[in-house]
Protein backbone atom coordinates (compact mmCIF):
# COMPACT_ATOMS: atom_id res chain seq x y z
CA UNK A 1 0.00 0.00 0.00
CA UNK A 2 1.59 3.33 -1.03
CA UNK A 3 1.66 5.56 1.74
CA UNK A 4 0.43 9.06 0.96
CA UNK A 5 0.27 10.62 4.29
CA UNK A 6 3.97 11.71 4.10
CA UNK A 7 2.75 14.52 1.52
CA UNK A 8 0.10 15.95 3.43
CA UNK A 9 1.45 18.76 5.12
CA UNK A 10 3.39 22.34 4.74
CA UNK A 11 6.09 21.63 2.34
CA UNK A 12 8.39 24.46 1.04
CA UNK A 13 9.27 25.05 -2.32
CA UNK A 14 12.70 25.19 -1.97
CA UNK A 15 15.25 28.12 -2.81
CA UNK A 16 18.45 28.07 -4.80
CA UNK A 17 21.54 28.63 -2.25
CA UNK A 18 24.96 30.43 -3.82
CA UNK A 19 27.99 31.37 -2.68
CA UNK A 20 28.82 35.19 -2.72
CA UNK A 21 30.71 34.21 -5.99
CA UNK A 22 27.30 33.29 -7.90
CA UNK A 23 28.09 29.63 -7.70
CA UNK A 24 25.42 27.04 -6.17
CA UNK A 25 27.51 26.32 -2.51
CA UNK A 26 26.64 23.03 -0.94
CA UNK A 27 27.30 24.27 2.61
CA UNK A 28 24.35 27.06 2.37
CA UNK A 29 22.26 24.56 0.44
CA UNK A 30 22.36 22.25 3.95
CA UNK A 31 22.52 25.25 5.98
CA UNK A 32 18.44 25.53 4.96
CA UNK A 33 17.72 22.36 4.74
CA UNK A 34 18.19 22.00 8.45
CA UNK A 35 16.72 25.46 9.55
CA UNK A 36 13.59 24.44 7.90
CA UNK A 37 13.55 21.06 9.37
CA UNK A 38 13.66 22.90 12.53
CA UNK A 39 10.32 24.65 11.62
CA UNK A 40 9.18 21.71 11.64
CA UNK A 41 7.43 21.39 8.06
CA UNK A 42 6.35 18.08 6.62
CA UNK A 43 9.20 18.22 3.75
CA UNK A 44 10.51 20.23 1.56
CA UNK A 45 9.87 20.26 -2.99
CA UNK A 46 13.25 20.54 -4.28
CA UNK A 47 14.37 22.11 -8.33
CA UNK A 48 11.28 24.09 -9.30
CA UNK A 49 10.11 27.36 -9.83
CA UNK A 50 11.51 28.95 -6.31
CA UNK A 51 14.78 27.01 -7.05
CA UNK A 52 15.35 28.85 -10.10
CA UNK A 53 15.96 25.84 -11.71
CA UNK A 54 15.60 27.36 -15.27
CA UNK A 55 18.84 29.10 -14.80
CA UNK A 56 20.63 26.39 -13.61
CA UNK A 57 22.79 23.37 -15.53
CA UNK A 58 21.84 19.45 -14.71
CA UNK A 59 25.22 19.34 -12.62
CA UNK A 60 24.11 22.41 -10.49
CA UNK A 61 20.54 21.10 -9.88
CA UNK A 62 22.46 17.16 -8.80
CA UNK A 63 24.36 19.34 -6.59
CA UNK A 64 21.63 21.11 -4.72
CA UNK A 65 19.73 17.93 -4.20
CA UNK A 66 22.72 15.83 -2.93
CA UNK A 67 23.00 17.89 -0.11
CA UNK A 68 19.37 18.67 0.67
CA UNK A 69 19.17 14.85 0.72
CA UNK A 70 22.44 14.65 2.87
CA UNK A 71 21.03 17.13 5.29
CA UNK A 72 17.07 15.39 5.47
CA UNK A 73 18.38 11.52 6.06
CA UNK A 74 14.74 10.39 6.36
CA UNK A 75 13.54 13.44 8.53
CA UNK A 76 11.40 15.17 6.05
CA UNK A 77 9.48 14.40 2.65
CA UNK A 78 11.90 15.17 -0.09
CA UNK A 79 10.05 16.17 -3.87
CA UNK A 80 12.88 16.81 -6.71
CA UNK A 81 11.43 18.46 -9.55
CA UNK A 82 13.36 17.55 -12.26
CA UNK A 83 11.80 19.08 -15.33
CA UNK A 84 13.47 20.65 -18.14
CA UNK A 85 13.20 22.14 -21.38
CA UNK A 86 13.91 18.24 -23.12
CA UNK A 87 13.28 14.45 -22.26
CA UNK A 88 16.48 13.12 -21.97
CA UNK A 89 18.15 15.78 -19.31
CA UNK A 90 15.01 15.44 -17.84
CA UNK A 91 15.07 11.67 -17.39
CA UNK A 92 18.99 12.16 -16.03
CA UNK A 93 18.04 14.16 -13.51
CA UNK A 94 14.67 11.84 -12.31
CA UNK A 95 17.51 8.66 -12.61
CA UNK A 96 19.77 10.67 -10.07
CA UNK A 97 17.16 11.63 -7.99
CA UNK A 98 16.12 8.12 -7.68
CA UNK A 99 19.52 6.68 -6.86
CA UNK A 100 19.58 9.92 -4.23
CA UNK A 101 16.36 7.86 -2.64
CA UNK A 102 13.53 11.13 -3.15
CA UNK A 103 10.64 10.10 -1.81
CA UNK A 104 9.14 11.90 -5.05
CA UNK A 105 9.63 13.40 -8.54
CA UNK A 106 7.89 15.83 -10.43
CA UNK A 107 7.80 18.03 -13.37
CA UNK A 108 6.12 20.81 -15.75
CA UNK A 109 5.39 19.95 -18.97
CA UNK A 110 7.30 21.12 -21.67
CA UNK A 111 7.64 24.53 -22.15
CA UNK A 112 7.90 27.42 -25.53
CA UNK A 113 6.30 25.06 -27.91
CA UNK A 114 2.59 24.17 -27.24
CA UNK A 115 2.61 20.29 -27.38
CA UNK A 116 -0.37 18.25 -27.74
CA UNK A 117 -1.59 16.09 -24.92
CA UNK A 118 -0.25 12.69 -26.10
CA UNK A 119 3.12 14.51 -26.30
CA UNK A 120 3.02 16.00 -23.31
CA UNK A 121 1.99 12.47 -21.82
CA UNK A 122 4.73 10.24 -23.46
CA UNK A 123 7.14 13.17 -22.44
CA UNK A 124 5.98 12.41 -18.27
CA UNK A 125 6.24 8.66 -19.12
CA UNK A 126 9.41 9.06 -20.06
CA UNK A 127 10.68 10.83 -17.01
CA UNK A 128 8.72 8.53 -14.71
CA UNK A 129 10.42 5.07 -16.60
CA UNK A 130 14.06 6.69 -15.43
CA UNK A 131 12.87 6.63 -11.38
CA UNK A 132 10.87 3.62 -11.92
CA UNK A 133 10.27 2.79 -8.32
CA UNK A 134 9.91 6.49 -7.30
CA UNK A 135 6.24 8.04 -6.86
CA UNK A 136 5.50 10.88 -9.58
CA UNK A 137 4.17 14.13 -9.53
CA UNK A 138 2.87 16.52 -11.98
CA UNK A 139 3.15 20.21 -12.01
CA UNK A 140 0.83 22.08 -12.93
CA UNK A 141 1.20 25.74 -13.50
CA UNK A 142 -0.26 26.85 -16.77
CA UNK A 143 0.46 30.59 -16.27
CA UNK A 144 3.96 30.01 -16.58
CA UNK A 145 4.28 27.02 -18.56
CA UNK A 146 2.15 27.91 -21.24
CA UNK A 147 -0.09 24.75 -21.18
CA UNK A 148 -2.77 23.35 -18.82
CA UNK A 149 -3.35 20.02 -17.20
CA UNK A 150 -6.64 18.57 -18.38
CA UNK A 151 -8.72 16.16 -16.79
CA UNK A 152 -8.59 14.19 -19.80
CA UNK A 153 -4.46 14.45 -19.61
CA UNK A 154 -4.68 13.53 -16.01
CA UNK A 155 -6.99 10.28 -15.98
CA UNK A 156 -4.42 8.93 -18.76
CA UNK A 157 -1.16 9.66 -16.62
CA UNK A 158 -2.80 7.82 -14.07
CA UNK A 159 -3.00 4.68 -15.83
CA UNK A 160 0.56 5.15 -15.07
CA UNK A 161 0.88 3.31 -11.19
CA UNK A 162 3.94 5.47 -9.93
CA UNK A 163 1.59 9.07 -10.68
CA UNK A 164 -0.18 10.12 -7.36
CA UNK A 165 -1.02 13.65 -8.18
CA UNK A 166 -0.62 16.87 -8.63
CA UNK A 167 1.23 19.66 -7.51
CA UNK A 168 -1.51 22.33 -8.34
CA UNK A 169 -0.74 26.04 -9.50
CA UNK A 170 -3.03 27.09 -11.70
CA UNK A 171 -5.16 30.39 -10.05
CA UNK A 172 -8.99 28.57 -10.25
CA UNK A 173 -9.00 27.45 -6.86
CA UNK A 174 -12.28 24.92 -8.38
CA UNK A 175 -9.16 23.19 -10.03
CA UNK A 176 -8.41 21.38 -7.00
CA UNK A 177 -11.97 19.99 -6.98
CA UNK A 178 -11.30 18.65 -10.63
CA UNK A 179 -8.47 16.73 -9.82
CA UNK A 180 -9.51 15.31 -6.92
CA UNK A 181 -12.66 14.30 -7.78
CA UNK A 182 -10.53 12.23 -10.49
CA UNK A 183 -9.32 9.67 -7.75
CA UNK A 184 -10.11 10.63 -4.83
CA UNK A 185 -8.43 9.59 -1.23
CA UNK A 186 -6.06 7.13 -3.87
CA UNK A 187 -4.69 10.39 -4.70
CA UNK A 188 -2.68 13.44 -3.58
CA UNK A 189 -3.14 17.14 -4.53
CA UNK A 190 -1.72 19.80 -3.55
CA UNK A 191 -2.40 23.33 -3.52
CA UNK A 192 0.11 25.98 -5.33
CA UNK A 193 -1.09 29.49 -4.96
CA UNK A 194 -0.18 30.62 -1.32
CA UNK A 195 -1.98 33.40 -1.65
CA UNK A 196 -4.94 30.97 -1.47
CA UNK A 197 -3.66 27.97 0.47
CA UNK A 198 -6.81 28.09 2.68
CA UNK A 199 -9.27 28.63 0.24
CA UNK A 200 -7.45 25.54 -1.59
CA UNK A 201 -7.21 22.93 1.86
CA UNK A 202 -10.84 23.57 2.10
CA UNK A 203 -11.45 22.86 -1.37
CA UNK A 204 -9.73 19.44 -0.90
CA UNK A 205 -6.16 19.71 -1.37
CA UNK A 206 -4.32 17.58 0.78
CA UNK A 207 -1.40 20.05 1.34
CA UNK A 208 0.88 22.65 0.04
CA UNK A 209 3.73 23.65 -1.68
CA UNK A 210 4.54 27.22 -1.59
CA UNK A 211 7.21 29.77 -2.68
CA UNK A 212 6.46 32.05 -0.08
CA UNK A 213 6.71 29.13 2.89
CA UNK A 214 10.08 28.99 3.93
CA UNK A 215 10.39 32.51 4.66
CA UNK A 216 7.17 32.31 7.00
CA UNK A 217 7.04 28.63 8.04
CA UNK A 218 5.41 28.84 11.04
CA UNK A 219 2.46 30.54 9.40
CA UNK A 220 2.04 28.37 6.84
CA UNK A 221 1.78 25.25 9.52
CA UNK A 222 -0.12 27.58 12.27
CA UNK A 223 -2.62 27.99 8.99
CA UNK A 224 -2.86 24.50 8.41
CA UNK A 225 -3.29 23.38 12.59
CA UNK A 226 -6.12 25.78 12.13
CA UNK A 227 -8.18 23.82 9.51
CA UNK A 228 -7.38 20.45 10.56
CA UNK A 229 -9.18 21.69 14.05
CA UNK A 230 -11.59 23.16 12.12
CA UNK A 231 -11.32 26.49 13.39
CA UNK A 232 -11.84 27.85 10.04
CA UNK A 233 -11.97 31.74 11.11
CA UNK A 234 -8.95 31.70 12.30
CA UNK A 235 -7.02 30.19 9.05
CA UNK A 236 -8.76 32.35 7.03
CA UNK A 237 -7.27 35.59 9.07
CA UNK A 238 -4.09 33.67 9.01
CA UNK A 239 -4.38 33.40 5.41
CA UNK A 240 -5.56 37.65 5.28
CA UNK A 241 -1.93 38.05 7.63
CA UNK A 242 0.28 35.61 4.62
CA UNK A 243 -1.07 37.75 2.52
CA UNK A 244 -0.83 40.98 3.26
CA UNK A 245 2.80 39.95 3.88
CA UNK A 246 3.11 38.30 0.04
CA UNK A 247 2.11 42.13 -1.10
CA UNK A 248 4.05 43.92 0.71
CA UNK A 249 7.27 41.71 -0.18
CA UNK A 250 6.23 41.70 -4.50
CA UNK A 251 6.30 45.90 -3.90
CA UNK A 252 10.22 45.93 -3.55
CA UNK A 253 11.89 46.46 -6.63
CA UNK A 254 13.97 43.38 -6.40
CA UNK A 255 12.45 40.04 -7.28
CA UNK A 256 10.54 38.33 -4.68
CA UNK A 257 12.92 35.55 -3.90
CA UNK A 258 15.54 38.52 -3.31
CA UNK A 259 13.05 39.97 -0.81
CA UNK A 260 12.92 36.57 0.83
CA UNK A 261 16.50 35.64 1.05
CA UNK A 262 17.22 38.78 2.74
CA UNK A 263 14.84 38.06 5.14
CA UNK A 264 16.31 34.43 5.56
CA UNK A 265 19.96 36.09 5.95
CA UNK A 266 18.48 38.20 8.57
CA UNK A 267 17.32 34.91 10.72
CA UNK A 268 20.67 33.86 10.59
CA UNK A 269 20.58 31.12 7.26
CA UNK A 270 21.85 32.92 4.11
CA UNK A 271 20.61 31.21 0.35
CA UNK A 272 22.87 34.31 -1.14
CA UNK A 273 21.58 36.06 -3.55
CA UNK A 274 18.97 35.64 -6.86
CA UNK A 275 20.30 34.72 -10.21
CA UNK A 276 20.18 37.04 -12.96
CA UNK A 277 17.87 37.62 -15.29
CA UNK A 278 16.38 37.92 -11.56
CA UNK A 279 16.70 41.01 -10.26
CA UNK A 280 18.34 41.32 -6.46
CA UNK A 281 17.35 43.59 -4.41
CA UNK A 282 18.34 47.48 -4.02
CA UNK A 283 19.31 49.90 -1.59
CA UNK A 284 16.07 51.81 -1.48
CA UNK A 285 14.63 48.50 -1.43
CA UNK A 286 16.22 47.94 2.48
CA UNK A 287 13.15 49.78 4.27
CA UNK A 288 10.30 47.94 2.69
CA UNK A 289 12.16 44.80 3.12
CA UNK A 290 12.28 45.22 7.14
CA UNK A 291 8.83 45.96 7.38
CA UNK A 292 7.96 42.59 5.91
CA UNK A 293 10.27 40.99 8.26
CA UNK A 294 8.42 42.95 10.81
CA UNK A 295 5.10 42.35 9.46
CA UNK A 296 5.97 38.49 9.39
CA UNK A 297 7.20 38.50 13.27
CA UNK A 298 4.50 39.66 14.24
CA UNK A 299 1.73 37.61 12.40
CA UNK A 300 4.39 34.90 14.38
CA UNK A 301 3.03 36.62 17.58
CA UNK A 302 -0.52 36.58 17.15
CA UNK A 303 -1.10 33.60 15.85
CA UNK A 304 1.35 31.22 17.27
Amino acid sequence: MRNLEKYKGIIPAFYACYGDDGAVNPKRTRDLTRYLIEKGVKGVYVGGSSGECIYQSKEERKTILENVMKEAQGKITVIAHVGCNNTADSAELAAHAESLGVDAIASIPPIYFHLPDYSIREYWNDISAAAPNTDFIIYNIPQLAGVALSVSLYKEMLKNPRVIGVKNSSMPVQDIQLFKDVKGPDSVVFNGPDEQFVAGRIMGADGGIGGTYAVMPELFLAANAAIEAGDFPKAQNIQYDIDRIIYAMCSCHGNLYSVMKEILRQNGVNPGEVRKPLTPITPADLPKVAQCKSMITQAIQTWT
